[in-house]
């Protein structure tokens, strides 16, 4: 068995419970996918899909909108302009793929120019109230009557479309889908289709393919379709180029011209009203040929009746497989937060997305996943959240990593459509991996981990604004990324001096870990650069807001390659100020203040309580940050500071600040996140805060706050053992959210943190609650371990 560095204790000194309570999980008529709402943040930021998809299906359909389109579809009121099939959740930026979008109308009179071609022509409101959203289903109908519903299989979508409400009926009819060869992003470079369909045929064919821009990365990928069509006679079918369209040729390639010229064509078939049901519209897609793109389509929705309802059955039993594991007593908590929670697990299996059979980048026998958006989000709270979930999920993601190592030379940093993404602070796979490791999931070649690895923490590519790190040679001699570094070596944004700094050293301190745990003799090597955060504190450092002292001293700073120290203000990029990122108002910070910063030293918190003064000024200082407006709990640096009271002795605190941010900042509503999803990073937060066992990734460690229900438990699905922890006390009201004292396994527990073997080996740990902070947990030797510390 693999060892970690900090292993809790042996099982030896375990007390074995004599029973074990079960939970029913779905019983009766109760059905968890009716605890589940998608639309939950689909609007004012949250960004999430809320469409049809299997559990990390690439298949992703939903109606697309013209207004907070990053996802698809919003709740946010904007008009609908087409349905697609491949889709991200949660993201920033640039929307992201909405490809080959359909679009069902019904034209006056016989000639089809009378047809709306264009976005900004076809697009069209939904009536109110007609969005139905369940996991595998989506559905909503045009303010025209045309009802629209989806499902979707692993690499195909099965679209449903109902005239038989419109305003002119079905009597005579002549119902068109058009295909729009365009993205979301409207980021097309070339494209081509062609149609099958004669005129009397009981079916119509669109293939094609096009070429389009990743949404935040480097390069183009091609994307293959294969759209057929039933549910009536063929009367005709063609071609369309901007607001005019004809029935020949029944071929178009399109590609930017003049000036990058946007050109908006596809083409479209045109059924023989009147219709005695719906139209059918199978979609496949391949990012490897339009042959395996209909062959996707054939294989998994088999014609001709295509079987809509069999579909989203199928579908929905997927999705409740995967929530089996978990079961809650929610001690009379109100709906709305058993369906903030189950919705929050539903949203971490949305990506990233098992492209398997669809890397048209190299052949391989490994799992190939994609929609990586990006792992700087995702390795704080949803890829730990998973490892207890899905384990064997995990082991496949991560081969899937160390494939792309093989392959490409480098981990991935953040990928989409199966382009490399823009890196973001540090080499953020080295953390996921070793967060693996130390939570001794199987089937990895740990070797090959430690090989890319220590790759990442070596060489420099030459273009690390894609992979790897940037600013190596600085980071050997001086032992920090200087403020202005002369790099010649490799290219990329040039800024983030601080927090590459802090990510970097966390990065080999967990190479550190690795080694240390395969018996590497560089252990002392990188254990030693995973104290270089400390060469940009800068003790005498204040901060002022609004011209006032805000008394508190000691932040990072940057720092030239002389030595001599730079300037950014603490509170620059922090909701007070203006955000910054890698393209708008870059800073020597990302996406974080150097107030939230000054907290990211994971693996040596006792270090920083250490230098800011000691616990009761560090303390003072995490309750101005959160109570000031410094703190963006939308964004994924904030969330291990909800949590640092535990390094200080005060895991009450911590208990107390996640009441604060939950239901308030995570709730239920269409608004009900914070910030970006970020694949599912904001649910991940609300699930392990919900719980009350919060990672420290990369570390053996959750910091231990009472569960908002009675009781969670988890089964692991490789032991098959179950691990409940359980409230004694417990209200509804949340009176009682103080720990007085803790019971694993039957015996007395005093730590406030515990190891992943409370998962793998399922044990019991029961929380005695009460109204006021107790002294549970607080001794120094009750702490979380810190690498000053522990070393």
């Amino acid at each position: 068995m693999i060892r970690p560095i900090y292993l809790l204790y042996t099982l030896t000194e375990l007390v074995i419970p004599s029973l074990a309570i079960q939970y029913s999980r779905q019983s009766g008529d109760f059905d968890i996918l009716d605890s589940i709402d998608p639309v939950i943040g689909s609007r004012s930021g949250g960004n999430v899909f809320t469409g049809a998809t299997l559990p990390y299906g690439m298949a992703k359909a939903v109606a697309d909108v013209d207004g907070e389109n990053t996802g698809g579809f919003s709740t946010d009121g904007s008009n609908i302009t087409g349905f697609s099939a491949l889709h991200d959740s949660g993201t920033g930026g640039n929307p992201s793929l909405g490809n080959f979008p359909i679009f069902p109308q019904i034209c006056p009179g016989d000639d089809v120019n009378t047809c709306k071609f264009l976005i900004k022509a076809r697009a069209i409101p939904s009536k109110n109230d007609s969005v139905k959203a369940r996991p595998g289903y989506f559905g909503v109908t045009l303010d025209n009557g045309i009802h629209a519903d989806m499902t979707v299989s692993e690499h195909a979508a099965l679209f449903r479309f109902d005239f038989s409400q419109t305003s002119s009926g079905n009597a005579s009819a002549n119902p068109l889908i058009l295909l729009d060869l365009t993205d979301l992003w409207a980021s097309r470079q070339n494209a081509s289709i062609s149609i099958e369909a004669e005129r009397g045929s009981d079916t119509g064919r669109m293939k094609g393919n096009g070429t389009f821009l990743p949404s935040f990365g480097a390069g183009s990928y091609v994307l293959y379709f294969c759209l057929d069509v039933t549910g009536g006679k063929v009367r005709d079918s063609g071609v369309w180029v901007n607001d005019r369209a004809g029935t020949e040729p029944k071929e178009l390639y399109v590609t930017r011209g003049f000036n990058l010229f946007y050109l908006q064509a596809g083409g479209f078939i045109r059924f023989q009203g009147p219709l005695s049901g719906p139209i059918l519209a199978r979609m496949g897609l391949s990012f490897v040929s339009s042959e395996q793109a209909c062959q996707n389509a054939k294989k998994q929705i088999p014609g001709p009746d295509f079987n809509f309802d069999g579909l989203v059955n199928t579908a929905e039993n997927a999705w409740r497989e995967k929530l089996t594991p978990i079961a809650i007593e929610t001690g009379g908590v109100d709906d709305s937060l058993q369906a903030s929670f189950w919705s929050a697990i539903y949203r971490t299996m949305i990506s990233p997305q098992n492209y398997t059979g669809e890397n048209p980048h190299w052949k391989s026998d490994e799992p190939y996943f994609d929609s990586f958006y990006c792992i700087w989000d995702m390795w704080r709270v949803q890829l730990p959240f998973l490892t207890i979930l899905d384990p064997k999920m995990m082991s496949k993601l991560l081969r899937s990593l160390l494939d792309t190592y093989k392959h490409r030379g480098w981990l991935p940093d953040c990928m989409m459509s199966t382009c490399k993404g823009w890196t973001q602070g540090g080499s953020d796979a080295d953390n996921v991996l070793v967060d693996a490791y130390v939570k001794n999931l199987t089937g990895i070649d740990w070797g090959l981990a430690y090989e890319a690895i220590v790759n990442d923490a070596e060489n420099e590519p030459l273009e690390w604004s894609v992979e790897g790190r940037g600013g190596l040679t600085s980071w050997k001699k001086l032992n920090y990324v200087p403020y202005l570094d002369f790099d010649p070596v490799g290219f990329g944004t040039n800024s983030r001096s601080i927090s590459r700094t802090l990510e970097y050293a966390y990065n080999d301190f967990n190479l550190a870990t690795l080694a240390k745990g395969l018996g590497k003799d560089t252990y002392l090597k990188y254990i030693a650069r995973a104290s270089n955060w400390q060469n940009l504190y800068k003790a005498d450092q204040k901060s002022f807001i609004n011209g006032t002292d805000t008394t508190f001293t000691g932040f990072f700073q940057p720092k030239y390659l002389n030595g001599t120290w730079g300037y950014q203000d603490p509170i620059a990029c922090s909701p007070l100020a203006n955000f910054c990122s890698l393209t708008s108002n870059p800073s020597e910070t990302f996406e974080s203040s150097c107030w939230e910063y000054m907290f990211f030293v994971p693996h040596d918190i006792g270090k920083v309580i250490e230098l800011l003064g000691g616990e009761e000024v560090f303390l003072k200082r995490l309750d101005f940050f959160h109570t000031s407006g410094l703190a963006d709990i939308g964004n994924e640096p904030v969330f291990l500071t909800v949590y640092m009271p535990h390094y200080a002795g005060r895991p009450a605190l911590s208990a107390k600040r996640v009441h604060t941010y939950i239901p308030s900042r995570f709730n239920t509503s269409h608004a009900g996140l914070p910030g970006n999803d970020d694949s599912g990073a904001m649910a991940s937060f609300t699930l392990f805060s919900t719980i009350g066992l919060f990672p420290n990734p990369g570390q053996n460690v959750y910091f231990i706050t009472p569960p908002f229900f009675q009781s969670v438990s988890i089964t692991n699905q490789i032991t098959n053992l179950t691990a409940t922890i359980r409230n004694v006390n417990f209200d509804k009201e949340y009176k009682n959210i103080y720990i007085q004292s803790a019971r694993l396994n039957g015996a007395d527990y005093r730590k406030n943190w515990i190891g992943h073997e409370f998962f793998t080996q399922g044990w019991t740990l029961e929380l005695v609650l009460g109204e006021t902070e107790s002294a549970w947990g607080t001794r120094v030797e009750d702490r979380p371990p810190s690498l000053s510390a522990a070393f």
